[in-house]
């Protein structure tokens, strides 16, 4: 029973299972700046705004990853820059037992995913803290992103090989 148990649990035998531990959650960075203040506070009108996202992966342990995610929101009235907010929300990931295309797929989805919810709310409070309406973030399909990331690459090679192929 204890070895149904154990194969239905994939611990059976001594094939490795892939295993993912959050060591550590922290802001890198942050900051948050109304260039047009105090008379931005006096303008009227819809507000624009455009979110920028990055990512980096550095490992810093045999299996040991650092995964920061950059947002940055701007927001526009007009021509002006209302207020602009700059996160850097980063963690460290402990990755064992993956192949190397699982292993990237996880430091692409995964881990962004888990560092999201702490960018928002941080930079939410920052533009609380800076005279303005609550602001929160939609969430963010990382999977998509990354899937559609790994479609251009794709493409990208295969154009590549096109062009190499006639030369």
């Amino acid at each position: 029973m204890s070895n149904e148990n154990a194969a239905a649990n994939g611990t059976a035998g001594t094939q490795p299972s892939a295993q993912l531990a959050i060591q550590k959650i922290y802001l890198k960075d942050a900051s948050f700046e109304v260039p047009g203040a105090p008379q931005v506070f006096q303008e009227q009108g819809q507000p624009q705004f455009k979110l920028e996202l990055s990512q980096r992966v550095q490992q810093i342990g045999d299996t040991a990853f650092e995964v920061v995610l950059g947002v940055n929101l701007t927001c526009e009235l007009g021509e002006k820059v209302v207020f602009l907010v700059e996160i850097k929300q980063a963690g460290i990931f402990v990755l064992s037992g993956f192949d190397d295309a699982s292993r990237q797929a996880v430091l692409s989805t995964y881990c962004p995913q888990t560092l999201f919810p702490y960018a928002r709310s941080t930079i939410s409070e920052l533009v609380l803290a800076g005279g303005f309406p609550p602001f929160v973030l939609q969430p963010i399909n990382f999977d998509q992103l990354y899937a559609e990331q790994m479609r251009r690459r794709a493409m990208e090679q295969q154009q590549g090989e096109g062009l190499s192929g006639h030369a």
